[in-house]
């Protein structure tokens, strides 16, 4: 008699990425912008917080300088964020999903990982849930989202920019080994520019260049850490779950400033400001921390932060502000203009603990092992 446990279930995890998430809500909401290039953020010190793709199409990317992205592309249109809107979308979103499993993952307002490896609504695939999902999104957002269908987050989420624009990629478990070799290194989450530069200088260019490295040989070059978790990665292995309630670390807002600023007054203004946008994402995730972090970059990029913590969890936007302005008043006077400045709050309370898992079905109520 065998008594050995049954193989875990082969898990069925989607990442759906919305197509040019903001830059699309504002060409969906304005007429006048369609088939345009548009890039949302802008200032001329600002960053392309998002870039539609006919902005990309001249090289400009999110996270791109403003005054960058206007050389590359002189057209381009420059258009305020709306995040009460992005946030009213993201959670229509959200709600499509949430109808097909309640192992929801969000990373941003326009992403997401689910496990789907229970079939709620009995629909029989996860690449048909996938593809009703999409279908859905677009019915009721008018705004396109791209998939990808695996076994794993890692893949999933490699899968998902497979076919963007308005695409699906699945990587099912007998192809995930040669999905992965046939990619760039730096596409894979955790691979910086940094360590694919340093790759790149020891030969390694794609999945297939990595998986030929002993553990023993990734070690002496990565350390014991990354050369694990890089070896998994070569070999299409990841074993992070979805994770519904992923803890934050941290939490704020920050502002580049398109003029350095130096006088008193308008610090505690822009602080303020800042703060409202920072509480409003703490009041979102409906948690309390310790610890206040101000963050000021100089006009010559020289950074500096200091932090404060409480015995008691900050109570309110008032007492989180006037941590702020406290740590502020300390770095006066200015020896030079301030061009970025950032409020944090870090140091969560540990979120109770969840309820003890219920006991597995009897074998002839389990669900059935969900295809691909």
């Amino acid at each position: 008699m065998n008594d050995a446990p049954d193989p875990a279930p082969i898990r069925k995890i989607i990442h759906v990425d919305m197509d040019a998430f903001y830059a699309s809500v504002e060409q969906r909401d304005d007429t006048e912008l369609r088939g345009k290039p548009v890039a949302v953020g802008g200032g001329y010190r600002g960053v392309v917080a998002a870039a539609s793709y006919e902005a990309r199409t001249f090289g400009v990317r999110s996270a791109m300088p403003s005054i960058t992205a206007r050389k590359l592309c002189p057209q381009l249109i420059f258009v305020r964020p709306r995040f009460d809107a992005y946030r009213a979308v993201s959670q229509q979103i959200r709600a499509i999903f949430q109808d097909y499993t309640p192992h929801v993952e969000p990373l941003s307002l326009d992403e997401a990982y689910l496990d789907v490896t229970e079939d709620l609504k009995g629909i029989g695939s996860a690449t048909r849930i996938a593809e009703e999902i999409r279908a859905r999104i677009h019915a009721e957002t008018s705004l396109t989202a791209s998939a990808g269908v695996s076994y794993n987050k890692f893949l999933a989420k490699l899968a998902s920019d497979q076919n963007k624009p308005d695409g699906i990629c699945v990587v099912t478990p007998a192809h995930g080994e040669d999905f992965v070799a046939g990619l760039p290194v730096r596409r894979f989450h955790g691979v910086g520019p940094k360590t694919a530069e340093k790759m790149a200088a020891l030969g390694i260019e794609t999945g297939a260049d990595l998986r030929a490295q002993s553990i023993e040989w990734l070690r002496g070059h990565f350390g014991e850490r990354s050369a694990a978790y890089y070896h998994d990665l070569a070999r299409a292995i990841c074993h992070r779950q979805v994770r519904a309630h992923r803890p934050h670390k941290s939490i704020g807002a920050e502002r580049t400033f398109d003029t350095d600023l130096i006088e008193e007054a308008d610090l505690f203004t822009e602080l303020d400001r800042i703060s409202h946008y920072a509480w409003d994402r703490i009041e979102r995730v409906e948690r309390r921390g310790r610890t206040v972090v101000l963050k000021v970059k100089y006009k010559d990029f020289q950074i500096i932060t200091r932090s404060q913590s409480h015995v008691e969890p900050v109570a309110d936007r008032k007492a989180f502000l006037g941590t702020g302005i406290e740590m502020l008043r300390g770095l006066l006077p200015l020896p030079k203009g301030v061009r970025l400045l950032g409020l944090t709050l870090a140091n969560f309370e540990q979120p109770e603990e969840p309820a003890a898992a219920e006991s597995p079905a009897p074998e002839d109520e389990l669900e059935p092992v969900l295809p691909f």
